[in-house]
C-alpha cells in the first residue's frame, strides 16, 4: 500500500514561499478544499480529479501550501512510500 507519510504525520514539507521568502504552511491535501466530505472519499478515486493527471499512476499526494505572511499559495507534490 502507498502512503503520504505528511498526512500521516511522519514528515513535514518545508518549503519558503517564492515571492517572500517566508515560512509556508501546510494546509492538507488540495483535494481537501474542494468538499467537507472530501476527506472521507477514497483516496485512489481522488486523485482522478486533483488537478494533476499522472498522480495516481506516480504515487503523488498533492498538497496546498500558503504562505503565512502573503497569502500566495504553491501546490507541492508528495511522493506516495510504499508500506509493507
Amino acid at each position: 500500500m502507498y502512503v503520504c507519510l505528511v498526512c500521516n504525520g511522519m514528515e513535514v514539507i518545508k518549503r519558503n514561499c517564492t515571492h517572500c521568502d517566508n515560512k509556508m504552511v501546510d494546509e492538507g491535501r488540495v483535494i481537501n478544499q474542494f468538499d467537507d466530505y472530501a476527506p472521507y472519499m477514497d483516496d485512489e478515486t481522488t486523485k482522478l480529479v486533483d488537478g494533476d493527471i499522472y498522480s495516481k499512476h506516480k504515487h503523488l499526494c498533492l498538497h496546498l501550501l500558503k504562505c503565512s505572511t502573503c497569502d500566495y499559495y504553491l501546490q507541492a507534490a508528495v511522493e506516495e512510500k510504499y508500506i509493507t
